[in-house]
């Protein structure tokens, strides 16, 4: 083992499975001995690793509670006497503790995690700041846990924020106040562009405050529609990084601390360099596809390819996420599908090398409309004949996922979900939207960025997979003879600005209007958003890669006759 001016710390970014505490606890214990291999002092796990995160109600469920209390009970079996400690995250059971009135008392459980060493359990800590804004609901499922402190391990005082505890300056200060010489914060913190740098600020902040060397480490992976980035760094007292672990692998990295004449110090470590954005979004909508799929239980998937721009990128998403051989597509033309873009759609398959089968939608267009022709006598024709092509194309995909038992994926993007320029129970259709979360204007970045780069994460092909053409026609539904997206919408780089100024920025529309778009179509894009909740409402879930996604970070009435008129 170390000296004892020495410390060895192994933090491991891991991909857990919420609810699934046997899959969790073998890679808890694949850790340990890992740890154990090195010569480790501590062993660290991410917050909440042991149960998943995030839970929801599940952490109100004593059935639920109990068998992560049995579950931490095995796992502290397994620490030896003179081998590593454990740091795992884990619900901890509150139901036994009287409410003394504070928020959150009426919760069953703390956020916590539990040290295990020497066989048994030998602390507890608990979270004490639980966020509770945009896909956080902490107040309402965790008790506030109380002032922390720390706890020494190999002779060094170490205190064990988690998460959202260094987001302020008490938790870190009290811990100093109290005799912590190193801060250790496990996280479950998901991916939104431009968060790295956020945790970054909020940990050197702390970091310059306490005087403190800080180990941050995050979890990876995708849960329902959040995914986790990893990213776990060290710092130094005055802000300097001693490690940066790569964004959302599977990471081991063993940290040496050294005690020196003013304090402890962080060995300098491994650096991984920092990707860009538009390569974190598109490593982003991979991996949450990727979890999503196998954590549902699936292995293959399915959706419409229709020769433009949405479903080429979903359907390369989807090859680099699982496979060629676990995608397949379907054509299914119409009356108004042009020729080009069954071109552009056999031409997208068979650069990802991608199963496309055709399936021409005229015939049930034909008996529908025949059908419905009785009722609609005298009526011209409008938006309903439009929705009965799109709405078959659903039925049809719907009917081969469920023949074939193949996830199926929606191809709707971000600009197209607020303003609902989408066909509900019909383009809607599906289990799953990786690329919900994306503006239009960044479907084509990330498609061009993808035509040049490759890396070894991706499953799909290298080069060019997405036709030029694709890049480079108008987009349009090819729902009526000549249609284009922009009959509809104001051009997309104008209604992604002003999407992006109500949704994320939330600005007034005079704001708007003074940024220099006007307001004719400001009023237009503001009435289609708040019309068109009860469609996101329905919607298949994805990814989060902003700040504001159109999920859990914005809740707003369905019925709602409010609009900014200023």
């Amino acid at each position: 083992m170390s000296e004892p001016d020495r410390l060895r710390v192994m933090i491991v970014q891991e991909n857990a499975i919420a609810g699934d505490l046997e899959a969790n606890s073998r890679m808890a214990l694949a850790a340990l001995d890992l740890g154990a291999e090195a010569g480790a002092d501590l062993v660290v796990l991410p917050e909440m690793f042991l149960s998943g995160y995030p839970l929801g109600d599940l952490a109100v469920r004593p059935a639920f509670l109990r068998d992560c209390r049995a579950a931490i009970e095995a796992l502290a079996k397994a620490t030896k006497a003179g081998g590593p400690a454990l740091a795992i995250g884990a619900p901890a059971d509150a139901s036994d503790e009287p409410a003394d009135g504070a928020d959150g008392d009426e919760a069953h459980a703390y956020n916590a995690l539990m040290l295990l060493q020497d066989g048994a359990i030998r602390a507890c800590f608990k979270k004490h700041d639980r966020p509770n804004s945009g896909v956080f609901d902490e107040k309402r499922l965790f008790r506030e846990g109380p002032a922390p402190g720390p706890i020494e391990i190999a002779g060094c005082r170490i205190g064990f924020p988690i998460g959202e505890d260094i987001s302020g300056a008490d938790v870190a200060e009290t811990l100093e106040e109290s005799g912590a010489e190193l801060l250790i914060v496990p996280a479950a913190m998901p991916y939104a562009r431009g968060q790295h740098d956020r945790r970054i600020q909020h940990a050197i902040a702390r970091v310059i405050e306490t005087g403190l060397p800080l180990i941050q480490l995050n979890t990876i992976g995708g849960q329902d529609d959040l995914v986790f980035d990893g990213g776990s760094f060290a710092l130094n007292p005055g802000g300097q990084l001693a490690a940066q672990l790569p964004f959302f692998d599977r990471h081991v990295c063993t940290l040496d601390i050294e005690r020196a004449e003013d304090g402890w110090r962080i060995m300098p470590s491994e650096l991984a360099t920092t990707p860009g954005e538009t390569a974190l979004d598109y490593r982003a909508m991979v991996e949450a596809l990727r979890d999503y799929v196998g954590k549902s239980g699936f292995e293959r998937v399915l959706l419409g390819l229709s020769g433009g721009i949405d479903s080429s990128i979903v359907a390369t998403l989807a090859v680099d996420a699982l496979g060629a051989a676990n995608v397949s597509c379907v054509w299914l033309p119409s009356r108004y599908s042009s020729i080009q873009s069954e071109r552009d759609a056999a031409e997208q398959a068979r650069l990802l090398g991608v199963q496309l089968d055709t399936v021409p939608i005229e015939i049930p267009v034909a008996a529908v409309e025949t059908s419905l022709s009785p009722l609609f006598a005298g009526l011209a024709p409008d938006l309903t004949e439009e929705n009965i092509q799109s709405r078959l194309r659903g039925l049809i995909l719907m009917a081969l996922s469920n023949k074939f038992g193949k996830l199926l994926l929606t191809t709707g993007n971000k600009s197209e979900a607020a303003v609902g320029y989408a066909t509900i129970y019909g383009d809607m259709n599906g289990a799953y939207n990786p690329i919900k979360d994306l503006y239009k204007t960044r479907v084509f970045e990330c498609c061009r960025w993808r035509n040049a780069e490759h890396h070894p994460w991706m499953r799909g092909p290298a080069g060019a997979v997405i036709p030029l053409n694709v890049l480079q026609k108008p987009p349009s539904a090819e729902l009526r003879p000549d249609q284009r997206d922009e009959d509809s919408l104001p051009p997309y780089p104008v209604l992604d600005r002003i999407l992006q100024m109500l949704i994320e920025e939330e600005r007034s529309t005079a704001e708007i209007v003074a940024a220099g778009f006007e307001r004719e179509v400001v009023m237009q894009v503001q009435e289609l958003v708040y019309r068109s909740e009860y469609k996101r409402f329905q919607s298949a879930p994805g990814v989060k890669l902003t700040p504001r996604a159109l999920s859990r970070d914005r809740r707003y009435p369905l019925v709602n006759r409010w609009r900014d008129r200023s």
